[in-house]
């Protein structure tokens, strides 16, 4: 029964309407800002690594920790076990959508980011903002507002965790035989100890964890990839032509292809989501557009290379089956011994080329990704509690204490709930928080953007 709710509730987030939205909104930000997602792709990486001013230490974190805080919420089960279920259920030409999405997805990442820093609010904590307080300070609308706060809450506090222990648990059943609940409880330990720390704890764990875990996962693609590079060209092939339904397997489920691939973008590089929203406004930068810029650009670190990589190896390597989205009938078995056991399609891909190996190495690398996006998730509803509370002034410390300690003692259940919860179950959980969020904040930043494209060209203007 409580399945069948879910199903439901996703169908209807999930109509064509959302993939119609973030695309056209995306195509909409890229003409208006001249395509800056490729126009500025070498200030972006020279901004993620400019130093802060140290006069204003106290005041926000930088740049770069910022970007880490934002790129550990994107790169995480989705980059892995996502990637899986995007193939698994929309075959390889999804990973064609996941593209197209981040492509865009970097124009949207750009627009909500510098609206965070031009509305955010200065709290004992930092710099504080994102969606909500643009929604309220640029449309107007604290109704609108109040309604992506708790529903951020919701989203990052209750739903999208427990989609990142599943992935996890499932990785330590695989690989060590560890019980998901053991797995689920050793998570919400060690997440305790970084989250009770607050804001400044979390983005300095995020900027030692965050590069370290993505580049260690990329160079071992890298390797498995250059074993295999004949198969590259292919590959590539296969993606384009499976995601316009040119195979005839893939004709009969194109809907799906294009529905996974965009789900699973996005569930991925948050792109429009407003996560990454919230720690740009945390950013302490000299322009909003830098901060923009500095997101934009981690959108394609999340999908256009780490999304990629485990995608190509696991097409390179076979270990994947196709499966009917709706009734779970398996449609192609290249590996009919791994079933629906998404995890285990990229553990067995590396597997293929470093044996023995691939089972720990994606077990170890999981448990760097969930822990890192689970820190951002609770820094987002974290960001939203706050953000209730400061509506009215006067509005007790001391509640707002309460409230952010019941949000960590949530986001700690979910996460052991998550662990032991059927796999396809998590992940509907988990796409209804993304679409619930991307619906209200994809509409908002569209009214808004014209500050966004004023601010870009004012910044462009004075680097001159």
């Amino acid at each position: 029964m409580f399945e069948k709710i879910v199903s439901t509730v996703n169908n209807v987030i999930w109509s064509p309407a959302l993939v119609v939205l973030l695309v056209g909104a995306g195509l909409y930000f890229s003409t208006r800002t001249r395509f800056v997602q490729i126009r500025r792709v070498g200030l972006m990486a020279r901004l993620l690594f400019r130093k802060k001013d140290k006069s204003s230490e106290k005041q926000g974190v930088s740049s770069f920790e910022a970007f880490c805080i934002a790129l550990s919420g994107r790169v995480g089960t989705g980059n892995i076990v996502g990637v899986a279920t995007a193939i698994a259920l929309g075959g390889p030409g999804a990973i064609f959508w996941m593209w197209i999405i981040a492509f865009f997805g970097a124009s949207t990442a750009y627009v909500e980011s510098t609206l965070a820093q031009l509305f955010k609010f200065s709290h004992p904590t930092g710099f504080r903002g994102g969606p909500a307080t643009y929604i309220e300070k640029g449309l107007k609308a604290r109704w609108m507002a109040i309604l992506f706060a708790v529903v951020t809450i919701i989203a990052t506090g209750l739903l999208l965790p427990t989609v990142q222990s599943n992935g996890l648990s499932a990785a330590a059943l695989n690989s060590f035989g560890v019980n998901p609940l053991v797995s689920g409880l050793v998570l919400a330990f060690i997440l305790g100890l970084v989250i009770v720390g607050g804001v400044k704890r979390i983005a300095k764990a995020a900027s030692l964890v965050t590069p370290f875990m993505a580049v260690v996962y990329v160079l071992i693609s890298i390797v498995i990839l250059a074993l295999n590079w004949k198969a590259i060209p292919g590959l590539l092939s296969l993606i384009v032509k499976n995601a316009f339904g040119v195979n005839p397997l893939c004709g009969g489920i194109l809907g799906s292809t294009i529905m996974m691939g965009v789900k699973r973008g996005l569930f991925s590089n948050e792109a429009g989501q407003g996560t990454g929203a919230i720690p740009s406004a945390s950013a302490d930068v000299n322009h909003p557009a830098e901060q923009g810029l500095v997101q934009a650009f981690s959108v394609y670190v999340d999908t256009l290379l780490v999304c990629t990589a485990t995608a190509l190896m696991i097409l390179s390597a076979g270990t994947f089956n196709i499966l009917d989205a709706k009734t779970g009938e398996m449609l192609l078995a290249n590996d009919p011994g791994l079933g629906a056991n998404y995890v285990g399609y990229t553990q067995a891909a590396v597997d293929s080329v470093i044996g023995g190996f691939g089972s720990i190495f994606v077990s170890v690398a999981l448990a760097f990704f969930v822990f890192t996006t689970v820190m951002a998730y609770y820094f987002y509803s974290e960001s939203s509690v706050i953000y209730l509370c400061n509506l009215k002034k006067g509005f007790s410390p001391k509640v707002e204490k309460t409230l952010i300690r019941i949000l960590q003692v949530v986001i700690l259940g979910s996460v052991v709930f998550g662990a032991v919860k059927e796999a396809n179950t998590v992940w509907t959980l988990g796409d209804i928080g993304v679409g619930l969020m991307a619906w209200v904040n994809v509409v908002a930043i569209i009214i808004l953007a014209p500050k966004a494209f004023a601010a870009l060209k004012e910044y462009e203007n004075s680097i001159k």
